[in-house]
């Protein structure tokens, strides 16, 4: 099959033939039909932590084409979204609906010494993350999988495993916002656009969308926003402050660099909470003062990964909802292109708005 290798970390991504296993166990063969472009799977190819030659792409929309004799829960034409939740089933953590934190993810890989899932030249080759959607198919344990009973397109799909998730569910399940409360939301790419749509289903009073770029604050208008905010311009806590009588309720911060952090903190009202989802560089700090005032306001600080969702749950609740017209999927999607594309897609992805996606015939 044809696949994107990171041949070295910090590389470009290479198109060449991988070979791909039969399934076994509980295992899957998808056919993928769009994976979308995360800027965490650009953040992660230059950073490693595992082995090279590897395939990263997190976001991915198929249909099975094949299971192990010990999958229960998949058959052959099912359409499904993975995810890269690996989780076990069987942890405490697990048993209490919080896969995040499963503390067994390796169980869905192969046992050490078996016959590889992916390999070039007869060496293997790491799918990160369990996944490796950078390809024309994959093979994966069916715990990464969740089924789509009424299919919706596949280029829409494939942002529930991820870019939806973490964005809406930083607001639907880590914060839980109430109705009537004021959110601020930092950052509106994929992310961002899907919290502040999050906030609209919910009812929050006020959405204060914050960028550096008047395009995106245009867009994010059409998600919800009440108000937007661009921070090249202006002060955004001081902004915020002012629109919402001290300060947000809850403030989420999907940028991913310090100073935004920091500012998306001084956003936030009394006894309010501060939700970090944007993925910092190894090192970063966040600098903040911690005199009187810091315990006198109580506000909340809490790093969110992957919208504290699980997945099996959640991407049929958004087919449905987006079945029902509540929530846009379609307008999060910008483009779609060739995996031969995907290289010169990263260098351009500041340049739009949405997801880029990679479709297959």
């Amino acid at each position: 099959m044809k696949a994107l290798v990171l041949d070295e970390i910090g590389s470009a991504f290479r198109l060449t033939d991988v070979d791909i296993a039969a399934p076994v166990a509980q295992e899957v063969l998808v056919e993928v039909k769009a994976s979308g472009l995360c800027h965490s799977d650009l953040t992660a190819s230059s950073l490693g932590g595992w082995p090279v030659p590897a395939i990263l792409g997190h976001e991915i929309s198929g249909v099975v084409a094949g299971v192990g004799p010990n999958v229960t829960r998949f058959a052959a034409g099912d359409h499904v979204v993975a995810s890269l939740q690996s989780h076990c089933n069987d942890c405490e953590a697990c048993l209490r609906d919080d896969i995040n934190m499963c503390t067994n993810p390796g169980f869905v890989a192969r046992a050490e010494g078996e016959e590889p899932r992916l390999s070039l030249d007869g060496e293997p080759v790491t799918a990160v993350a369990n996944l490796g959607g950078f390809a024309e198919q994959v093979l994966l344990h069916e715990n990464n999988l969740v089924r789509i009973d009424r299919p919706i397109p596949h280029e829409v799909a494939s942002i529930l495993g991820c870019g939806v998730l973490a964005g809406a569910g930083a607001v639907l399940n880590a914060a839980e916002v109430p109705e009537g409360a004021t959110v601020a939301v930092f950052g509106c790419g994929g992310l961002g656009l899907a919290a502040i749509q999050a906030a609209l289903l919910v009812g929050a009073s006020r959405i204060i969308a914050v960028d550096i770029a008047d395009d995106k604050l245009e867009y994010a208008k059409r998600f919800g926003a009440t108000d937007v905010v661009n921070s090249a311009a202006q002060d955004p806590a001081a902004a915020i402050k002012e629109l919402t009588d001290g300060g947000a309720d809850y403030v989420f911060d999907f940028v991913g660099r310090p100073e935004a952090t920091k500012q998306a903190y001084e956003s936030v009202g009394r006894a309010g909470e501060l939700g970090v989802i944007g993925i910092n560089k190894p090192g970063a700090t966040l600098q903040i003062d911690i005199g009187p005032e810091f315990i006198w306001n109580q506000v909340r600080i809490r790093p969110i990964f992957n919208g504290s969702t699980n997945f099996v749950r959640d991407v049929p609740r958004f087919v449905e909802l987006y079945n029902e017209g509540r929530f846009k999927l379609d307008e999060l999607v910008s483009r779609t292109i060739s995996l031969e594309e995907v290289n010169d897609a990263y260098a351009e992805m500041t340049k739009h708005i949405g997801r880029t996606v990679v479709t297959f015939p």
